[in-house]
């Protein structure tokens, strides 16, 4: 079993990545395999509603996030993480997250994500943390992709990695973290085994307010 934690903060090795690794290091110990992906720091542009992806099986700009969405197929679950820009996600990240969902949906990959448990992981200095979390959960709720907690919301705080380290709480909600999403993954491993099947998937209705 594997996860892919994405690392959408401009530096590499920051506060958001910081986060990361303690819960990578915690689903390490539980026996996960995991793998820190980093979004990069040059331009990741938003979805232009282009169409193309359906027509090419995956996003017209072949960056960062067709890079992604290849290792997703491989994965069994996810944690993406921000930090923190004016009280929402990093810009970046807003528009990986959009290209991402996006175009592996309409190209027909939409079973990559479906059913694999996702989590958020917020950094930021101060505030804005809770709603950066809702922004970014919303992704996993629109796929049918259980959403995994931990003792509180997803979160640690500081300006540096070294900060982060000293936000004892912060820390401990990361291994926590880790803990109930090798939980959650071991226990689809066993109903797998027991032959629990998937629920049924329904034809979509596309509606809206106005038929």
């Amino acid at each position: 079993m594997k996860v892919l934690l994405v690392n959408g903060g401009p530096h590499k090795e920051g506060c958001t990545y910081t986060a990361l690794q303690e819960v990578s290091k915690t689903l390490n110990e539980e026996g996960i395999d995991t793998e820190i992906f980093w979004i990069g720091n040059k331009t990741v542009g938003g979805c232009i509603a282009c169409k193309k992806c359906k027509e090419l099986g995956k996003c017209v700009f072949n960056d960062v996030v067709n890079e992604f969405v290849e290792k997703a197929e491989k994965a069994d679950a996810f944690i993406f993480g921000s930090p923190v820009h004016y009280a929402g996600a990093s810009g970046n990240m807003t528009g990986f997250m959009d290209r991402v969902f996006y175009s592996s949906s309409q190209a027909g990959k939409g079973d990559i994500f479906l059913f694999k448990p996702a989590a958020t992981v917020i950094s930021a200095r101060r505030a804005g943390t809770t709603a950066t979390y809702d922004q970014l959960n919303k992704y996993f709720g629109i796929t049918q992709m259980p959403i995994i907690s931990s003792r509180y919301w997803n979160m640690v705080h500081g300006q540096t990695p070294d900060e982060v380290r000293k936000d004892e709480e912060g820390m401990q909600i990361m291994r926590i973290l880790g803990r109930n999403m090798a939980y959650f993954l071991k226990c689809i491993e066993a109903g797998k085994k027991a032959g629990v099947n998937l629920p049924i998937q329904e034809q979509i209705n596309f509606t809206n307010f106005i038929k």
